[in-house]
């Protein structure tokens, strides 16, 4: 099978692991950056070009796109779905999960517990926006933030207003949620392949940090969910579309809540800490189901 993952930098653990795991299975793989991909759009033909050259087609994709090139990794993906190759995950559900507004309107939607969230465009509200969320401290988070990046807890109300209107200001989109202090700086991410959750663990935040991510100095240890934690982590990749993805988890006095779903999850931190071999599982995967005649019909929305 011939392999093409979407990937700025090849040398990052998750691609070089997803590299290895499918050259181990006999596979040849290609990793490309997404940005130096060009192409035209016709009706009758299309053609897609990398540093120059015509390129060639390919069984499968593995999109592997940062969240700063996300407008643009996904309309080279779509030109690959056009041209036939299945996708791990595909375009339009990898755009339903970046927008981090839509994904938590879709879960709310279907009953999905959340932490109560908040969003406007104007400041004139934001005391009443504030107040919305269950007042300070809340948590205030950029919609194009990434791996804790972009997320600052507002402890006071003064200070809660103070960093929503700083970021108004530089015309920033935020949400504004609640902040679940029995959670403290804790938080449960599950690997999910597939419709199952292969690995699980729990993360975190290091002293006088509220945020869990790894990225950020959180530490990470094997953990066992629950049959609703599991259930829940299941629904939301269904939900998103998603067959691969990283359903992040609090643990609340009123059962699990879901901050984010994550569809390009790291290996790093979720190998590291459980022992799972999940690129091999992402790649048979991949295997049972690249050659799917319901697969073709996938991303072309």
């Amino acid at each position: 099978m011939k392999i093409l993952m979407m990937a700025r930098n090849p040398n990052l653990y998750s691609h070089k692991r997803l590299v290895e795991a499918a050259q181990a299975h006999g596979h040849t793989i290609d990793v490309i950056d997404t940005l130096q991909v060009y192409m035209n759009i016709s009706a009758h033909e299309s053609h897609i070009k990398y540093k120059g050259h015509p390129l060639e087609k390919y069984d499968a994709v593995i999109p592997r796109i940062g969240a700063s090139i996300t407008m643009y990794g996904l309309a080279v993906l779509r030109q690959l779905e056009i041209m036939g190759a299945w996708s791990l995950n595909d375009s339009v559900a990898i755009g339903k999960s970046r927008d981090k507004l839509r994904a938590l309107q879709i879960l709310a939607r279907k009953g999905i517990g959340l932490p109560v969230t908040a969003f406007a465009h104007s400041t004139k509200y934001t005391d009443d926006m504030i107040s919305m969320v269950g007042g300070a401290p809340v948590v205030v988070k950029l919609l194009e933030g990434t791996q804790g990046l972009g997320v600052v807890l507002g402890e006071t109300h003064i200070a809660a207003r103070s960093v929503i209107e700083a970021f108004r200001e530089v015309n920033v989109n935020i949400l504004v949620q609640e902040y679940i202090k029995e959670a403290g700086a804790m938080d449960i991410r599950c690997f999910v392949i597939g419709g199952k959750v292969v690995a699980s663990m729990k993360r975190t935040g290091p002293p006088g940090d509220f945020r869990s991510n790894l990225h950020r100095g959180g530490i990470g240890t094997k953990e066992k969910i629950t049959p609703e934690e599991r259930s829940i982590a299941v629904r939301c990749a269904k939900l998103m579309g998603l067959n691969v993805c990283g359903v992040d988890l609090l643990r609340t006095n009123h059962g699990p809540v879901v901050l984010e779903v994550n569809s390009s999850p790291g290996l790093e931190g979720i190998e590291k800490t459980t022992g799972s071999d999940v690129a091999t599982k992402i790649i048979k995967f991949i295997e049972n189901n690249v050659s799917s005649p319901s697969a073709k019909e996938r991303g072309k929305g």
